[in-house]
């Protein structure tokens, strides 16, 4: 069955408050016990669902409680300093979220005297909060009557109406009015259904094998009733992976105010190159080592001449006693590099790119925030350097 010219099917209005007595019995029963529903503030609300964005719930915990330690009330957020907010956030990725976060904090202290507005199109005001985000945080922490589609929701709300295609705009504005039309009055409990559907969404409804056995609403639902719930919704195309080639160079010097020290110690008076990464670029406000692409080569380690003249060329600067540091996997999106890391001492030159540079002591690199690539190169050097003074 294609989508109906005249749109997905619906819940009936008479049979809307029994699904909404199964789903609430169910999820009052199965819900995870998670840090932010323990609490619903609205700041620890706003901050769980901002994390919760392109990332799994069992990665967000440690990563919320830990923030929350950093910057438990709003004000403490706003005030931080953006270097101290990317470092508790590193690792999580998807670093703007982190700095809309600050900048919203300070927004609301400014313009909102601290407190949170409840309202969706003030939230949406904010940077960073977009119409799900400010549905969550209007109906789970101030319990208004605002709907939520998000990636879970979406291919639940698919399969109750009998969707199979959500990408048209038309598509969307149909699921968004039918994740409206399974709320409540306000006051009424809207933000435990919205909680609830996203639980069963992430529990059930699975996008691959979905358990519409133990699914409390199976008999509301479209796909289930004609057996298409492996083909609801359509799924695109996985994009082309491309594979990317990167060298990152460690730059050393002797720290200007210490004398150098013996062999076995050196390390400990290093102070290393980092730049500032530039909004336009991956990973917007971290640090790194220098990094450039280079030419392929079938995935070949390239060699200390061809980075010493890729480093110039990219960055003006002068390196000697190249050696190879850390070879690296990771990761963005579509893209997968293989990243070379070098380590070797600063041989002069002045940057000629438009990022800012500092110069950072070892002990140092472990309080900076960076990427997990150059994190990875960083740890290795804290090791080497330990590994040094015996």
């Amino acid at each position: 069955m294609r989508n109906s010219p005249h749109g997905p099917r619906r819940i009936s209005l008479m049979n809307l408050t029994v699904f909404r007595r199964f789903l609430r019995a169910w999820y009052r029963r199965r819900r995870r016990s998670l840090p932010w529903r323990e609490n619903p503030d609205p700041y620890r609300i706003w901050i769980s669902e901002v994390m919760l964005q392109q990332t799994t719930v069992s990665a967000v915990v440690p990563y919320f409680e830990r923030f929350l330690a950093a910057f438990p009330t709003l004000h403490d957020l706003a005030a931080a300093d953006e270097e101290a907010v990317l470092r508790c956030w590193e690792g999580l990725g998807y670093y703007r979220r982190a700095r809309h976060l600050r900048q919203a904090a300070q927004q609301v202290v400014r313009d909102w005297g601290g407190q949170i507005p409840k309202n969706p199109a003030e939230l949406q005001s904010l940077p960073g909060v977009g119409r799900y985000t400010a549905g969550a945080i209007a109906s789970i922490a101030f319990d208004e009557r605002a709907p939520i589609l998000e990636a879970n929701t979406q291919r639940l709300h698919c399969r109750l109406t009998g969707l199979d295609d959500p990408r048209s705009a038309a598509a969307q504005r149909s699921l968004w009015s039918f994740a409206e039309a399974l709320l409540p009055d306000r006051g009424r409990g809207a933000g435990e259904i919205n909680q609830a559907l996203m639980e069963l969404g992430s529990q059930v409804c699975r996008p691959e094998a979905p358990h519409c056995g133990v699914c409390p609403v199976s008999q509301f639902c479209e796909a289930f009733r004609t057996g298409r719930q492996e083909e609801i919704p359509r799924t695109a195309a996985r994009p082309k992976v491309t594979e990317w080639v990167e060298a990152a160079v460690a730059l050393f010097r002797t720290a200007p105010h210490r004398r150098p020290l013996g062999e076995r110690q050196v390390d400990a008076g290093r102070e290393w190159l980092l730049f500032r990464r530039l909004e336009s670029e991956r990973w917007p406000g971290l640090w790194d080592f220098p990094r450039f692409a280079i030419a392929d080569g079938g995935g070949l380690a390239p060699t200390p001449q061809q980075i010493a003249a890729r480093l110039l060329e990219a960055f003006g600067l002068r390196a000697r006693g190249l050696e190879p540091a850390a070879s690296i996997r990771h990761s963005v999106t579509r893209y997968r590099f293989l990243l070379h890391g070098w380590r070797g001492e600063w041989a002069g030159g002045r940057s000629t790119t438009a990022r800012e540079t500092r110069w950072v002591g070892t002990s140092e690199l472990s309080q900076t925030p960076m990427p997990a690539p150059g994190r990875r190169i960083a740890a290795q050097l804290l090791f080497d350097s330990k590994s040094a003074r015996g």
